[in-house]
C-alpha cells in the first residue's frame, strides 16, 4: 500500500470550494459542521422510519427527509463558496416550499398551547434532534452573516427548516400513536 505523501489537514487547515484555506475552527466551518451534522441526523430519522413502513403517511415524510437532505447539499456548497451574491444555493422558491409544507403538516394535528416536551416514538425524538441541531447551525449562520456575506435565502431555509422539523416531530408522535408529550 502506497503511502499519502500529503494530509493537508493534519495542521488545522482545509480548503474551502474557491482554493481559500481556512483554519479548521473558522465560523464558516462550524457552520458547515453543523449543516452536516444536521443532514446526518435526518438521515438517522430516515432509516429509523423504515420500522414503519405500514403507515403510508410516513413514507411522505421519507421522501420529504430525502429532499431537505439534498437542499442541505447545496445549502453546505454555497457556505464553501463563499459567493453570496450566486443563486446557485438556496433559493425563495426552496423557502416558500417549507412554508407550504409547515401548513400542510399543521392542518392535520391538533392545536397546542403549551410547550411539547421532545420525544414521542424514536422517529420523532430523532427529528427533535435534528430540529435542535437546525437552530444551532441557524444561530451559527447569524454569527457568521455578521461577519461576511451569506446566501440570501440561507437563514430563512434554516429557521423555516427548523419549523417543518417540529411539524414533522410531531406527526411522526400523532402518527405512531404517541402524540404530544404536554407540559
Amino acid at each position: 500500500m502506497a503511502e499519502r505523501s500529503s494530509h493537508r489537514g493534519d495542521g488545522g487547515e482545509t480548503q474551502l470550494a474557491g482554493g481559500q484555506r481556512v483554519r479548521k475552527d473558522d465560523l464558516r466551518i462550524e457552520c458547515m459542521g453543523s449543516v452536516d451534522e444536521l443532514s446526518s441526523f435526518l438521515g438517522l430519522a430516515r432509516a429509523s422510519l423504515g420500522a414503519h413502513s405500514e403507515v403510508a403517511e410516513m413514507a411522505v415524510v421519507a421522501t420529504s427527509l430525502r429532499r431537505i437532505q439534498s437542499e442541505l447539499g447545496l445549502l453546505e456548497a454555497e457556505l464553501a463558496r463563499c459567493d453570496a451574491g450566486a443563486e446557485l444555493g438556496i433559493t425563495a422558491e426552496h423557502v416558500a416550499a417549507l412554508d407550504r409544507e409547515i401548513a400542510d403538516i399543521d392542518t392535520r394535528l391538533p392545536k397546542f398551547h403549551r410547550f411539547i416536551l421532545p420525544g414521542g416514538g424514536q422517529v420523532a425524538s430523532h427529528l427533535h434532534v435534528a430540529r435542535t441541531v437546525c437552530r444551532r447551525a441557524e444561530r451559527q449562520v447569524v454569527r457568521l452573516a455578521a461577519l461576511e456575506q451569506v446566501g440570501a435565502q440561507i437563514l430563512p431555509y434554516l429557521n423555516r427548516l427548523s419549523l417543518v422539523l417540529f411539524s414533522m416531530a410531531r406527526q411522526a408522535a400523532h402518527l405512531l400513536g404517541a402524540g404530544d408529550d404536554i407540559v
